[in-house]
């Protein structure tokens, strides 16, 4: 992934563009999460074991369909979920503080002061009755003690850096008054009003042209550089990922199924559900004749997930798995075959063969050559 530019002009003056530390500890490390929602119809297993970090300076992309438990981990960090209606275990911490089991007090003192969110849905998030200009104040006063004239001037300061033009004028317009990429700058304004350490950006560009698209990606990116904000990127959009995430989380039924540094993960996938979703992208040099690839089936349903691997109902490369593993045993995630950092969760014995042999063929053969290079310097 290239390294992301600084926009000069985005930089007010004599601030500086931070640069991490060599060996610096994870500001969030999640470890063997499991999130669980007591229904009518039974337990739904939303997130199970999930443990993974992130540096202060780094992103972490989280990829995978809509169900995977993306969302569900990710408030759970902000302490989102009703204690009175949820199951929570494992550990949480940010800043080297726990999160599971903390009261509400000290989960107000966090949220927007050292992790903050920008939702998926900025027209749902933000309250229709109040200004966007009095909604990013009162998240600034909330954590500094101001006078409201002075958050007033920081929300104008902060609606300016993110680029909403007039924004003196425009910071006592409605949520209704912004168009969508205008609510969505709306809202990293308000998520970044108290420098917080960590970003979570839940499906930051869904509903939004492609220039906009563009903005906001160039943004964030901009604001992680300013600010040395660690940050987690949500989303179905693996040329997100390509260009925004340093590491990347593949999830499948609320469980990590592969992990890895982006670039890696990308162009060795070892994980069948990995290889699904890079198949049901369009290549834009492939021939207009060229189909897409689906997956076929459906997620499973969290009430009663299948037992043994989750993606085996759906899997087209079980049969290559001796016996019945794939249906009777969860596997672990292990070490992948090439690259360091890189683990997946699957049974299957030589799936870097498989993947360049049969499944890279099918879903680009213009990359064959060059995957096979790569492999060769992995390996070395």
């Amino acid at each position: 992934m290239s390294s992301p530019h600084v926009n000069e002009g985005f930089l007010s003056a004599g601030q500086q563009v931070f640069q991490p530390s060599a060996g610096e500890d994870p500001f969030l490390v999640v470890d063997e999460l499991t999130v669980r929602f007591p229904t009518h119809d039974g337990l739904v297993q939303a997130v199970t074991d999930l443990s993974y970090s992130v540096e202060r300076g780094k992103t972490l992309g989280i990829v995978g369909e809509s169900g995977s438990g993306k969302s569900v981990s990710s408030m759970a960090v902000l302490g989102l979920h009703d204690p009175r209606s949820t199951r929570l275990s494992g550990s949480i911490r940010v800043g080297g503080r726990e999160i599971v089991g903390a009261d509400e007090d000290d989960l107000r003192r966090l949220r927007g002061k050292d992790v903050a969110m920008i939702f998926q849905d900025p027209l749902s998030a933000l309250h229709p009755f109040y200004s966007i200009g009095d909604q990013i104040a009162e998240a600034y006063l909330l954590h500094n003690k101001v006078s409201k004239r002075e958050a007033k001037a920081r929300a104008v300061e902060m609606l300016d850096r993110v680029g909403i033009p007039q924004a003196r004028n425009r910071v006592d317009d409605f949520p209704h008054q912004f168009s969508g990429g205008m609510r969505q700058r709306a809202m990293i304004a308000m998520a970044l009003v108290n420098d917080p350490k960590l970003l979570i950006a839940d499906e930051p560009t869904t509903a939004l042209d492609v220039t906009v698209q563009a903005q906001i990606l160039d943004l964030l990116q901009d604001l992680q550089r300013e600010f040395n904000s660690a940050i987690i990127i949500i989303t179905h959009d693996l040329g997100v990922i390509a260009e925004m995430a340093d590491d990347v989380l593949v999830m499948y039924a609320g469980r990590a199924v592969e992990t890895g540094p982006t670039k890696l993960l990308l162009t060795n996938p070892e994980m069948p559900y990995t290889w699904g979703l890079l198949s049901s992208v369009p290549d834009v040099t492939a021939s207009t004749d060229a189909r897409l690839i689906p997956i076929p089936g459906n997620p499973p349903s969290l009430l009663n997930p299948p037992s043994g691997c989750p993606f085996n109902p759906r899997c087209a490369h079980k049969d290559k798995v001796p016996g019945d593993l794939c249906t009777t045993t969860l596997p672990d995630l292990l070490p992948a075959q090439v690259g360091e950092d890189h683990r997946r969760r699957c049974h299957l014995p030589d799936p870097e063969v498989i993947y360049g042999t049969e499944v890279l063929p099918e879903i680009a053969p213009n990359l064959v050559e060059q995957h096979e290079q790569t492999r060769e310097e992995e390996t070395r």
